[in-house]
Parts: structure tokens; sequence; C-alpha cells
């Protein structure tokens, strides 16, 4: 089975960090690409620039705050594009605010996970992910 791909559209170095580290701990063998700002995520999944050949992602971790586009920008462009919008686009993000939960979800988000503070939860929330995502649900090759 080959390993499942991954994009973290994250900007913060320490959520990058806990986010690879807590997919080390799974028990599934992934692979992860991390994208820092939206306008480096759209040339990513658009295989444009330094990005030219690399694989789509089974599965997509985006925070709303993000430099360039921010994440309800970059979600909109995945779910309004054909070729893209299949790909689950799970929200990742500090923010609890209710207009942005409506938000990703008005523009099609498979998923809202507020990121915990401690440490220890935001591991296990990563763990959960992965096991929704990875192993409970069939995703689409």
């Amino acid at each position: 089975m080959k390993p499942a791909h991954i994009l973290l559209i994250e900007d913060n170095e320490g959520d990058i960090v806990l986010t690879l580290d807590a997919f080390e701990e799974s028990k599934i063998k992934t692979t992860i690409s991390v994208a820092r700002n939206g306008e480096e995520a759209m040339n990513f999944l658009y295989q444009r620039g330094d990005y030219g050949g690399v694989a789509r992602p089974d599965l997509i971790l985006l925070d709303i705050n993000i430099p360039i586009y921010n994440g309800i920008e970059v979600l909109k462009k995945i779910k309004s594009d054909k070729t893209l919008k299949k790909i689950p686009v799970i929200m990742l993000t500090t923010s609890s605010q209710q207009r942005d939960v409506d938000s990703a979800y008005l523009n099609h988000a498979n998923s809202y996970v507020t990121k915990p503070i401690e440490m220890d939860d935001f591991l296990r929330a990563i763990l959960k992910i992965e096991e929704f995502w990875l192993q409970l649900t069939t995703l689409s090759k």
C-alpha cells in the first residue's frame, strides 16, 4: 500500500514541526509536503514552477491564517476546480470564530478542527485526523 500523501498548508514553523512529529508517530505511512503560504499551495496543487511533476495530495490540512492567499481563498480555489475538489480539505487552525467555521463549511471544507493549545492535545488531534481520514475513510484516487 502506497503512503498517503498529505499537503500541509501552514506558515507557523512550530505547528509544522508538531504536525510532522505527530504523523511520524502514526501507524499509517504518510508522505507530507508543506506549503507555507497560499501562493505556494496553489503552485503545488497545479504543479507549477518548482512543483512540476509532484504527486497530488490525498488529503489537505489547511490553516486559515496564511499569507498571500488566506486559507478560505485557497479553499475556494480548490473546491471550484474540477480536478482538485475531490481532495478532502481539513481546516486546521487556531481560529474558533464562528464566522470562520461558517465560511469554511460554506466553501465546502470537509472538516474544521481548532488546533488545541497544549502540545499533547495537538498531537492527539492530529492522530484522530489520521485515524478518521486515513484509516476509516476511503479516499478518492
